[in-house]
């Protein structure tokens, strides 16, 4: 029985682990609060000129123009659902995790070519950019499902 009572909290804190990850909204990551806008997002991108450097494939947002370009593409099929702290570290401390590109690409002595924009936008502005980010993105259903008779 004592075996049992110390087995029992590690048993729950690896519960609690694997649950950790799943999805948008992880119990234990970082949310946004609901209600972000799609298209008040899509104004927060091309406001902060967003689509100078990055590509929306599939959008009416005018093509980048930076150069060298940036391969960075935003938006398309990915293999499992970005989490809304992934894109708001994305933004507001781009340096953070760098995307897998050739470094010389994407940086400049080290860090990240993209500002920034910790002080450049508000609670309202990051959520519904993120909304906004999320509506371009596709999760690819896992091989399995395509084999189904």
């Amino acid at each position: 029985m004592q075996r049992m009572s110390k087995l029992l909290p590690a048993v729950l804190l690896l519960g609690i682990a694997t649950a950790c990850n799943q999805g948008r909204h992880s119990p234990s990551g970082f949310r946004l609060p609901a209600g972000g806008n799609v298209e008040r997002g899509k104004a927060v991108f091309l406001e902060l000129q967003c689509h100078s450097c990055h590509e929306v494939p599939g959008t009416d947002v005018p093509r980048p123009t930076v150069q060298p370009p940036v391969p960075v593409r935003l938006g398309g099929e990915v293999a499992k659902e970005l989490t809304d702290g992934y894109l708001v570290t994305s933004i507001i401390n781009p340096s953070h995790k760098l995307a897998r590109f050739a470094k010389a690409s994407i940086t400049v002595g080290g860090k990240s070519r993209m500002p920034d924009y910790a002080d450049r936008v508000t609670a309202r502005q990051l959520t519904d950019l993120v909304s906004y980010l999320h509506s371009n993105y596709t999760v690819r259903r896992p091989m399995g499902d395509y084999l189904r008779y």
